[in-house]
């Protein structure tokens, strides 16, 4: 029963709300004073390894906040407009539970905007850790030219793939549209597909390739990584492997063929629910 009540107060403090519960009538009930004196608050400061920094502002309103902490906890953080925030992201990481590498993702979010937040998490022993009421202002949207042939806004089908994580379908979270959605805060991960990823994606009409571009995600407990790919065309002309040295950005390769469909697969990952953040090429349709 205690460990119970402990659990209600630790989803009452995420959000927002410490001095309240609901009981199972849907009537706030105060949490007991003996309750609340038998857990730890402490500043999360404590624990962190960086500064608290709202980064990496893409134009699909999206925004991340990499936290990296010296204990593992389980991480939330709480946005919006005003003092109260209103908005709540967890961490992406897929393994769940505690750990210290956290990358939660920040969504809705407007250009030119005054935003407050809180970082909030919950360790194995039950010590909660909490910031600082914070703010952010986002930038001006930007207008970026889209060269990518492989994106749907180009013409680009999605002809197939290995997996999406949880079943996703091509434009949900994990799902393999995220590779070619144009943002860095979203990704395609397979489900447990290591080496056995692919994805094929058709063209709007042949083209000149002129270079390639890959971004590979990973996940921090060392898996999910790729090592190399290939790039298989319509014609059957194989071209790579291409060597990815990080999971830190997208990296570019100079080629030259022609294709009207292309085939990524994996052949060397460590393994685990492999995928990527983005995937481009850029070149010249040809005219017929």
């Amino acid at each position: 029963m205690k460990k119970h009540m402990i659990l209600m107060v630790c989803i009452a403090v995420f959000m927002g709300v410490v001095s309240q519960a609901f009981a199972q009538d849907d009537e706030p009930e105060r949490v007991s004073d003996d309750i609340l004196a038998s857990i730890s608050f402490l500043p999360v400061d404590a624990i962190l390894e960086d500064a608290l920094e709202v980064s990496n502002f893409a134009n699909d309103g999206t925004a991340t906040l990499p936290i990296v902490t010296t204990v593992p906890v389980a991480c939330t953080i709480v946005y919006g407009t005003t003092p109260q925030f209103g908005q709540l992201s967890v961490d992406q990481d897929m393994d769940g539970g505690t750990h210290s590498n956290h990358n939660p993702l920040l969504s809705d979010l407007e250009p030119e905007t005054l935003y407050y937040f809180r970082v909030q998490g919950v360790d194995d022993v039950g010590n909660i850790y909490l910031s600082e009421t914070m703010t952010f202002t986002t930038p001006p949207q930007t207008e970026v030219e889209n060269n990518n042939l492989l994106s749907p806004e180009n013409g680009a089908v999605i002809l197939g793939y290995s997996t999406a994580f949880g079943g996703a379908d091509n434009d949900e979270t994990w799902g393999v549209g995220s590779a070619f959605d144009g943002s860095g805060n979203s990704a395609w991960s397979t489900a447990g597909d290591g080496n056995d990823a692919f994805v094929e994606v058709q063209l709007a009409e042949r083209a000149i390739i002129q270079e390639v571009e890959f971004w590979t995600r990973s996940m921090s407990n060392n898996t999910a990584q790729i090592f190399e790919f290939t790039v298989t065309t319509d014609t059957g002309d194989v071209y790579g492997p291409f060597e990815l040295p990080d999971a830190d950005q997208a990296y570019r390769f100079e080629v030259e063929f022609e294709a009207e469909t292309l085939r990524f697969d994996v052949t060397d990952s460590n393994g685990g629910n492999t995928g990527a953040v983005e995937i481009a090429v850029y070149g010249e349709f040809i005219d017929d």
